[in-house]
């Protein structure tokens, strides 16, 4: 019973030594026998890195700093990197996450790849600018894992340390490396277990930029299972393709004076071509994992 914590810091002067007072409570009071906390400065542009150098609690965790901010999956591969144990806990400085249900995350591990804490609790605060876009990114990543995903990217969550360095190599710098491992465990048929948490108003200001933040997690999502299931992605267009090709016959067979062939010919090469790099892809990506 072993568990490393992680938490990502920047520009959290207001609470980040509440943070790591909470954290190390609730896990001394739980059956968790061993445990460190291991803290990342990402850079902060405030107070935070000299608080967490001349803070009273100090000897309660490892510190990691950043010269400069370079991004919260960054810190959060830092902080996996410096962890003795097998078991990852991440969590966020701002007071958002409920430290409480970290014993409760962690009890599951034994039978799960990942354990997530998803954001569908009785107290859930998003701000309502950001809902219409999850909500997107949800149904768009649920239909292309084929898979259930009550919160794509929260980030109070529990893994092995192998299996998060293993896929090192495609986890973002960004704040999309949370739903980078999600996406990568389930399109790998790994066993993610999901449980309802609150989520409660942050402290302080947010990072996230709903627009460009938004685009980039739909780029995100598409990249990331093209890797593991192309067919996916590649499938339904080269359907979209042919579906075109067909409409543009029937409609011009029976309502213009002469039927467009270069059109539909063209329409029909490209559904061809996407469907054969999609299946291309598909076997390179089955052919990798033998």
């Amino acid at each position: 019973m072993s568990l490393s914590v992680v938490i990502p810091v920047y520009n959290e002067e207001d609470i980040i030594e509440e943070t790591i007072a909470e954290v190390h409570k609730v896990l001394s009071e739980s059956n968790i026998s061993e445990f460190e906390i291991v803290v990342v400065d990402d850079g902060s542009k405030d107070n935070t890195a000299q608080i967490l150098k001349q803070s009273r609690y100090a000897s309660l965790f490892q510190l990691v700093i950043h010269e400069r901010n370079i991004g919260y999956g960054a810190a959060l591969k830092s902080g996996i990197r410096r962890a003795k144990y097998e078991y990852i806990a991440i969590t966020d400085a701002d007071g958002t996450y409920p430290i409480k249900d970290i014993p409760k995350l962690y009890s599951y591990m034994p039978d799960y790849d990942m354990v997530v804490g998803a954001r569908t609790g009785e107290k859930v605060n998003i701000p309502f600018v950001r809902k219409p876009a999850k909500w997107f990114l949800h149904k768009l990543a649920n239909y292309l894992t084929a898979s259930y995903i009550p919160d794509l990217n929260s980030g109070l969550r529990i893994f092995r340390k192998k299996d998060a360095v293993r896929l090192f190599g495609i986890l973002p710098r960004g704040f999309s490396f949370t739903t980078t491992i999600t996406l990568a465990m389930l399109t790998n048929d790994m066993h993610v277990k999901f449980i309802p948490i609150n989520y409660l108003k942050r402290t302080g200001k947010s990072k996230i930029k709903p627009i460009r933040d938004t685009i980039l997690f739909i780029q995100l999502i598409i990249r990331t299972v093209l890797y593991f299931n192309p067919l996916k992605v590649f499938l339904p267009l080269s359907l979209l393709f042919f579906f075109l090709s067909a409409g543009v016959l029937f409609y011009t067979a029976f309502f213009t004076p002469r039927i467009l062939d270069a059109t539909v010919s063209i329409l029909f090469l490209a559904g061809l071509q996407t469907l054969s790099i999609g299946m291309i892809a598909d076997i390179i990506d089955k052919k990798s994992k033998l």
